[in-house]
C-alpha cells in the first residue's frame, strides 16, 4: 500500500499498519486503523508527517498514529512520540501543537435526561451567556494582574480553585493534579503574557465547545459504576486548552527551538520539527513555558466548569446540591512529559509527546485511586457522541500509555465551510435533538459531522487493538461554540 504513491505500509493485523524503516528514518511508524479509516488517512499528509517524526533524534520504539491521525503542523495530529533524553532526545513544540494542553473534562451531575429535555433551550442560552466563545473571546472573569498570571503559571487548577472556581479535592480528578512541575513565568514572552490577561475561563473557536449530553449506553456496567456512571445521566464536556497565551508560547519557540538546531547540528526533514536536546538549554526553557501554558489550560478549564455549574442551577432553577455536578475526570491531549515507560524490559526516562492523543493509563502511583484506571474521555463532533474508556495494560506496552482523542478531520476547515457553509446546519442539527449555539456560522460549517471520520469506528480500532476499552457514551443534547 502507498500513501499518495510514496509511503510503503505493510499490515501488520487487522487494526494496525506499519511503515518500515528506511533513509533517515531512526525507528518504524505505526498507524493503528482499520481499512476504511487507512483509506481516509492515506494522501492526506498524516503519514508522511508520521515518516518524518521518525527521524528524531533519541527517538524510542515506533513513530506512532491514532486512527484520528490527520495532517498538522510538524507533527500529526494523532501522534505519538517518545524521546529517551539520556540519547540525545529532543523535544518539538511542533510534537505538542499550537493549542498547548488542549484537553477534555467531563462533570457528571445527579440531572436525568427527563429533567432536563424541556428546558435545553434555556440551559444552552445561559451556557452560552456565561462562557464567551469565539476568536480572541476575552471576560469570562475579572481580568487578572501579570503578577497573578504568574500564579496561573505555577499552580493551574489550585489557582483557579482557591479564587473560589470549584471545591478544594477537585485537583485529584485532573491529570497531574491539574499543575505540570517545573513551570518558569520567566520563559514565558511579554507577548503571551499580555494574550494571557483576560482569557481565563473562555472556549475560544475551532473545536473547541461545551456539551449538554446524556449517558445512552453503557458498555462496561464495572468500570461505569465505579465512575460513578449511569444510564440517563446528564453530563457536561468542556473542550478547550490555553488560548491565545499556549499559541504564543508555541510561536516563540518554534523559532527559538528552529534556531537551536543548528547549534545542535540536527538535520530533519521537515522544517516544522524544530526542537532541541531535552537536555539543553533551549530545550528546559520550552518545556519550562509548555509548563506555564499547560497549567493556564487546567485553571481555564476549573474556571469553565464553575461557569457551566452556574448555568445549570440558574436554568434549572435547583440548588447546586440538586444539580450535583462534579469532576470526573480532565485529562490533556496536547503535552510533551517526562514519564517513566518500560521499553524492552528496561525502565527508562522518556519525553512523550502527546499531539492529538490521549494519556490512558492504569493504575499506579497515584493513579491507585482508579480501580480499573484512569478515565479516557474521547469527544466526538458536535453531531455524534462522545466515548468514555478506560486504558489497558497492552497501552503502557505499546503506546506509551496513549490512545486517540477525538474523532480526527477528514475536511479542512476551508473545505467543510464550502460543502456546508450555504445548508440551515441549526435546524438540522435541532432536527436531530441537539440544540446548537454558536458565534459564527462558518464555525458551524468547519465543524459539522461530515467534516470528521466516523468516530465510532476510531473508539473501535483501539478497543479492537486492546489499547483502551469501551466504559460509556454520551449523546449531545446542546452544544455551544465558537
Amino acid at each position: 500500500m502507498k500513501d499518495g504513491g510514496s509511503i510503503e505500509l505493510r499490515k501488520v493485523s487487522d487494526t494496525l499498519f506499519e511503515i518500515p524503516r528506511s533513509g533517515g528514518m531512526r525507528v518504524a511508524g505505526r498507524i493503528y486503523a482499520d481499512e476504511k479509516l487507512l483509506s481516509e488517512i492515506e494522501g492526506e499528509g498524516g503519514l508522511a508527517q508520521v515518516r518524518n517524526v521518525a527521524h528524531l533524534p533519541g527517538i524510542v520504539g515506533y513513530s506512532l498514529a491514532m486512527p484520528d491521525v490527520h495532517w498538522g503542523y510538524g507533527f500529526p495530529i494523532g501522534g505519538v512520540a517518545a524521546t529517551d533524553p539520556e540519547q540525545g532526545g529532543v523535544v518539538s513544540p511542533g510534537g505538542v501543537g499550537y493549542d498547548i494542553n488542549c484537553g477534555i473534562r467531563l462533570c457528571p451531575t445527579r440531572l436525568t435526561v427527563d429533567e432536563v429535555r424541556p428546558r435545553i433551550d434555556k440551559l444552552v442560552a445561559r451556557l452560552f451567556s456565561n462562557i464567551p466563545c469565539g476568536v480572541g473571546s476575552e471576560g469570562a472573569i475579572p481580568s487578572v494582574s501579570k503578577k497573578e498570571l504568574q500564579a496561573v503559571m505555577r499552580l493551574g487548577a489550585r489557582w483557579a480553585i482557591e479564587k473560589g472556581y470549584g471545591d478544594p479535592g477537585q485537583t485529584k480528578n485532573i491529570e497531574d493534579d491539574g499543575r505540570i512541575e517545573g513551570a518558569d513565568p520567566d520563559a514565558v514572552s511579554e507577548r503571551a503574557v499580555e494574550r494571557g490577561l483576560e482569557q481565563i475561563g473562555t472556549l475560544g473557536s475551532g473545536n473547541h465547545f461545551a456539551e449538554i449530553d446524556v449517558v445512552d449506553r453503557i458498555f462496561n456496567p464495572e468500570v461505569a459504576r465505579s465512575f460513578g456512571i449511569e444510564e440517563n445521566q446528564i453530563a457536561i464536556l468542556i473542550h478547550t486548552g490555553s488560548r491565545g497565551f499556549g499559541y504564543q508560547i508555541c510561536d516563540d519557540y518554534l523559532r527559538t527551538l528552529g534556531r537551536a538546531m543548528q547549534k545542535h547540528g540536527i538535520q530533519l526533514p521537515d522544517r516544522q520539527l524544530a526542537c532541541a536536546p531535552v537536555a539543553s538549554e533551549e530545550g528546559r526553557a520550552y518545556l519550562a513555558a509548555m509548563a506555564c501554558a499547560a497549567n493556564f489550560a487546567w485553571a481555564n478549564r476549573q474556571t469553565i466548569q464553575h461557569l457551566a455549574e452556574k448555568a445549570l442551577i440558574d436554568g434549572m432553577g435547583r440548588s447546586r446540591g440538586d444539580i450535583g455536578l462534579r469532576l470526573l475526570y480532565d485529562v490533556s491531549h496536547n503535552v510533551a512529559k517526562i514519564e517513566w515507560h518500560e521499553v524492552e524490559g528496561k525502565l527508562r526516562r522518556l519525553c512523550v509527546h502527546r499531539k492529538g492523543a490521549t494519556r490512558a493509563h492504569l493504575p499506579r502511583g497515584q493513579e491507585g485511586r482508579w480501580p480499573h484506571g484512569q478515565p479516557v474521555i474521547i469527544p466526538g463532533d458536535m453531531g455524534t457522541e462522545s466515548y468514555i474508556c478506560v486504558g489497558t495494560e497492552r497501552s503502557l506496552g505499546e503506546t506509551f500509555g496513549s490512545t486517540c482523542h477525538g474523532a480526527g478531520r477528514v475536511l479542512s476547515r476551508t473545505a467543510a465551510r464550502a460543502r456546508f457553509g450555504k445548508r440551515d446546519l441549526v435546524r438540522e442539527l435541532a432536527d436531530g435533538g441537539i440544540t446548537v449555539m454558536a458565534k459564527g456560522r462558518g464555525t458551524l460549517a468547519e465543524e459539522m459531522t461530515g467534516a470528521y471520520k466516523n468516530v465510532e469506528r476510531v473508539v473501535d480500532v483501539m478497543d479492537r487493538a486492546g489499547i483502551s476499552r469501551k466504559v460509556a457514551r454520551l449523546r449531545p443534547l446542546g452544544v455551544i461554540k465558537g
